[in-house]
């Protein structure tokens, strides 16, 4: 029987990988802002990340026939906001996240559908698959929606996630956070990506995303606390934009 590896274990691999592209840039490499699909210190990805060239569709428009098709009816006002789906109140520590969906040059992204989903506050999923041992919440489902108005924006209300432990390795915890889709204008344009929160002691320990080894491409996926957004004796309030292309883009789980 094989032993898992420990948390030092992987954090040596993480440094090694860091080490490398540190290297590579100062050689001349191009900067990478996505991460490899094979990244060793994230076991998983290992087994499931293609490893043959991908298969060209003859009618690639077949496809939208088959993909869901959204509206401004399909969305209501309530989808943004997490804490008004059920009769009672979620626990935990309510926040607001908002920010600007955009282009590479800066341009607001409107009417652009943005999906959320998370744990509750205890660090468990709704879901028939989340074996882990913390709370449900009874009014807590983790699911948003909303469209980007005319200046790209987006805006949610929830609870912050709490850290959850994960099978990678001996003693692994995924840090807070909030996973995020964007439809584009067609289902096959789908963007899937996760925002972090400021000052958690484990995003150093995570190879999700440490698997982003450009320092300034995995910073863009931490969001900042903005006080100003912050709700008197209600909630804390973060700030994080997503840019969908170009040199500064955020990343997302398909490297384009």
């Amino acid at each position: 029987m094989t032993t898992p590896p420990t948390q030092h274990d992987i954090s040596a691999e993480i440094t090694k990988a860091h080490t490398a592209y540190t290297k590579a840039l100062a050689h001349g490499a191009r900067t990478r802002n996505h991460p490899d699909r094979g990244y060793t210190p994230y076991r998983s990805t290992l087994l499931r990340h293609p490893r043959r060239p991908l298969v060209p569709l003859r009618d690639p428009e077949a496809v939208e026939l088959t993909g869901p098709a959204f509206g401004t009816t399909d969305v209501t006002a309530l989808d943004h906001d997490l804490t008004r789906q059920h009769p009672g109140e979620p626990l935990g520590e309510r926040i607001k996240v908002t920010g600007r969906v955009l282009d590479r040059d800066g341009h607001p992204v409107r009417g652009q559908l943005v999906e959320v989903w998370q744990a509750n506050a205890s660090g468990r999923y709704a879901h028939r698959r989340d074996d882990h041992p913390a709370p449900l919440d009874p009014n807590f489902t983790g699911a948003g929606r909303c469209l980007t108005d005319d200046r790209g924006a987006y805006e949610f209300v929830t609870v912050k996630p709490g850290a959850y432990p994960w099978r990678n390795h001996l003693n692994a915890w995924r840090p807070a956070h909030i996973h995020f889709s964007l439809f584009g204008t067609a289902f096959t344009q789908r963007l899937v990506t996760q925002m972090y929160f400021p000052g958690d002691p484990l995003l150093g320990h995570d190879p999700i995303l440490q698997s982003v080894t450009d320092d300034d491409a995995r910073r863009r996926l931490v969001a900042t606390y903005d006080h100003e957004l912050s709700t008197a004796e209600r909630s804390l309030g973060y700030r994080w934009d997503i840019v969908l292309d170009g040199p500064y883009a955020t990343w997302t789980q398909e490297d384009r």
